[in-house]
């Protein structure tokens, strides 16, 4: 007489990673199956229903309700504890268990080197590319004979099992700043602006602005308009296009409200044309405090900024030569409003990291 069927719980985020296996192409077959029985028992249905359904036994799908309830307090803990790694988790519970069988066919130091090769870039074994593929990584593990012979798809599973990605890129901006403490007091200068920007706003309303350029934008026109969804077809884009020059966005984000706010689009990004536009930012609420985040810009650092700047505060302080290096005292309000209170004394701060413009 068979027992009782184990019975299976599971959490909402391990729900989530269930279904993301069991409708995954690019998982093994058994994990998909395993997955979908997990889910498929904690919908109440008996092992002999998935059995029929997955077409499977009744004793493999047993086998697996009971994994999984041996399994669940631990993968419960893990959620709770490091969350990210719940789904590697949940796999491992799913996978086969180790067995015994032959050796290995690589060593693990020839693996390693298959990884550490991964990790080179190309150009340094005179490959015309950027990015490694697993078929040009696994002739180049054979060229340098690290192995005697290795399939492409051998190579993509120990990539796979090192987490590396060879193929992936992301952007990344190196410092010219070459004294370390120099670019840290940079560094927390800018975060600590970023992270008072919620209080200074609650406090006083003060606008925090993180300023930035687009440039080179192409302003182009279809050649002929679209035309229109219809039954059994989609609307149609015109390829051609016709070009009229190119435009530049000066942009600022709100940092506390989350948005954007007064951005300019004009044909440059000159000195006068950023003036202008921290101006015209400024009138859009000139009673409360600015404060402007923007990088080594000339632009954003120019003579002319900060001449409009000292004019409309009357700051009587010798500002120096233009693009002078030293940390210039920058506490201002928008050309043509009305000041109602003006600090003591200037508050200085990196030219090149913020921008204190104050009225009201």
């Amino acid at each position: 007489m068979p027992g009782q069927a184990a019975k299976v719980v599971i959490t909402e985020r391990q729900q989530a990673v269930l279904l993301a296996l069991s409708k995954s192409r690019t998982e093994s077959r058994l994990v998909v199956q395993r997955a979908t029985i997990v889910l498929r028992a904690f919908g109440g249905l008996r092992n002999e229903e998935i059995a029929a359904e997955i077409g499977l036994g009744r004793t493999q799908v047993g086998r697996w309700r009971r994994r999984w309830q041996a399994a669940w307090k631990e993968l419960t803990l893990l959620e709770c504890r490091e969350p990210r790694k719940l789904r590697e988790a949940i796999y491992e519970v799913l996978r086969d268990a180790p067995r015994s069988g032959r050796s290995s066919t690589f060593t693990a130091e020839q693996v390693t080197q298959i990884v550490a090769l991964a990790c080179e870039p190309p150009e340094k074994s005179n490959r015309p590319i950027t990015h490694w593929t697993q078929r040009e990584l696994r002739d180049e593990i054979l060229l340098r004979k690290i192995v005697p012979r290795i399939s492409i798809s051998q190579v993509g599973r120990y990539l796979k099992r090192a987490a590396c990605q060879p193929h992936r890129r992301r952007m990344w901006l190196n410092t010219t700043e070459k004294d370390p403490a120099v670019f840290r007091q940079q560094v927390e200068t800018v975060c600590k602006t970023y992270q008072e920007a919620p209080r200074l706003h609650a406090e006083n309303g003060t606008r925090t602005v993180c300023v930035d350029e687009m440039t080179g934008l192409q302003a182009l026109e279809r050649a002929a308009p679209d035309k229109p969804t219809q039954p059994k077809s989609v609307a149609k884009h015109e390829f051609e296009y016709m070009r009229h020059g190119t435009t530049t966005l000066i942009g600022n984000w709100d940092v506390v409200a989350g948005q954007t706010l007064a951005c300019t689009l004009g044909p440059t990004r000159t000195e006068p044309d950023f003036v202008a536009h921290i101006a015209q930012t400024v009138a859009t609420d000139p009673e409360v405090e600015w404060i402007f985040v923007v990088d080594c810009l000339n632009v954003h650092q120019s003579a002319g900024l900060v001449e409009w700047v000292a004019k409309a505060c009357e700051l009587q302080e010798p500002l120096g030569k233009k693009r002078q290096t030293r940390n210039l005292a920058i506490a201002a309000c928008a050309a043509g409003l009305p000041v109602r209170l003006r600090p003591s004394h200037p508050l200085r701060v990196p030219a090149q990291a913020q921008l204190v413009a104050e009225s009201g």
